[in-house]
């Protein structure tokens, strides 16, 4: 194994996913370890937030990760709608946190595109494999933020 760069980690990753059908952080943690370069699954979760990787459907429910053709295009209101109408699956909240269950290897891309989003209340995301916990600020912030997902949702 060895150590690589940030930036040669990431050239790798984009040429993984361009040529695998690559469905979850682990099988694409696994694909780099089998090329001999040494990465933690935290540091795959940051780098698919990082490229903006997004998941696309290839099929009897199946997902697997893509690049998005370009920053702009993977922000589109339609794309973020239809990705957030895909995945998500349900919506709770407590005082200032919300959590976002999707359906499962989808919430680092949908955590990515909400991070994206630039909402001035979302202050912060963190994605396990079928859930988000985002950050709002402030607390009275929290029924804007869950109207206007709920709003994406069922567009």
């Amino acid at each position: 194994m060895k150590q690589v760069s940030r930036q040669a980690r990431q050239a790798k990753i984009r040429e993984i996913v361009e040529q695998s059908e690559i469905e979850t952080q682990e099988a694409l943690t696994a694909m780099l370890r089998r090329q001999h370069i040494q990465v933690t699954q935290a540091t795959v979760s940051r780098d698919v937030k990082e490229l903006m990787l997004v998941k696309v459907p290839v099929g009897d429910g199946r997902y697997r990760y893509a690049l998005p053709t370009e920053k702009a295009a993977a922000l589109s209101v339609d794309r973020v709608t239809r990705l957030l109408r895909d995945s998500v699956v349900g919506l709770a909240d407590s005082e200032n946190l919300i959590v976002v269950k999707t359906l499962p290897g989808t919430a680092n891309a949908v955590a990515s595109v909400l991070d994206g989003l630039r909402w001035p209340e979302i202050i912060g995301t963190v994605a396990g494999d079928d859930s988000i916990l985002v950050v709002v600020k402030p607390r009275a912030a929290v029924p804007r933020v869950l109207e206007k997902l709920g709003s994406m949702i069922s567009a």
